[in-house]
């Protein structure tokens, strides 16, 4: 009895330790469906927007997010101190504009999502555009596919359509051209070569 008890427990703390961790969303969104099954990569770069507009930003690879946040702060001329550079790149996702970046990181405690304004992306203000442009210059000399693995878009089933055109048009402006789109599963329909296919197998 104590050697299967000891079995069991080390069993546990395997998948304990082997399970892969769910990444950080900044708010729940209903996804649109596909028949992909394709699973989400470890350390992905998430851009989340809800049904009403608001946009988020969740780098997600911890080795390059003080790069990221540096390099905006350089090119954009923040004037962020070294203190509020790290409480940036610690944060599990960024939902506020440029210019409230500073005030947002002098508030003590944690800001709820649905208190963020979100990240402007309008045709007049496209801030993604900045923000995709520094994970750019962060991944540089790295492969270009790698980055656009990592690179994924998940949005609202609800939400209008300008709204991703927006987002589509950042990753134009920083000559990115592939990215994923996050969905919910479903099984193929029947009869389809999908399906026959699977059936198949």
């Amino acid at each position: 009895m104590t050697a299967m008890c000891d079995v069991a427990f080390l069993l546990l703390s395997f998948f304990i330790l082997a399970t892969k961790q769910k990444p950080p969303e900044a708010l729940a969104v209903k996804t649109p469906t596909s028949v992909s099954a394709k699973a989400v990569p470890d350390k992905s770069i998430i851009i989340t927007f809800t049904a009403d507009g608001k946009t988020f930003l969740a780098l997600g690879d911890d080795t390059k997010k003080e790069a990221v946040v540096k390099n905006l702060n350089d090119t954009r001329n923040l004037g962020l101190s070294e203190a509020e550079l790290n409480k940036l790149a610690k944060a599990e996702f960024i939902g506020f504009p440029i210019n409230q970046l500073k005030g947002s990181l002098n508030i003590s405690g944690t800001i709820p999502a649905d208190k963020m304004p979100g990240i402007p992306i309008d045709s007049a203000n496209n801030e993604m555009v900045y923000w995709l442009k520094s994970i750019s210059n962060a991944y540089a000399g790295t492969e270009q596919s790698k980055l656009e693995q990592m690179l994924l878009v998940k949005g609202d089933i609800n939400a209008h359509y300008p709204i991703f055109k927006s987002i589509k048009d950042a990753f134009k402006d920083n000559e990115i051209y592939k990215f994923r789109i996050v969905t919910d599963g479903e099984a193929p329909p029947v009869g389809s070569e999908l399906y026959n296919s699977e059936k198949k197998n």
